[in-house]
């Protein structure tokens, strides 16, 4: 049995791999920031190093 525990921003545009302890669980999906969490609205980007979402 294999245990996930990393995935991918659930930002369409975001590059960040988030792990599933850290992430901001919102509607069942792992987001990295407040920012991703919240489509963007009102928080530009992630502020990830390289990440250009």
């Amino acid at each position: 049995m294999t245990t996930i525990n990393q995935m991918k921003c659930a930002c369409p545009n975001c590059l960040c791999i988030v792990s599933l302890e850290d992430a901001i669980n919102k509607d069942g999906k792992y987001y990295c920031s407040e920012g991703c969490a919240e489509g963007h609205k009102t928080i530009k980007g992630c502020n990830h190093n390289g990440c250009g979402c």
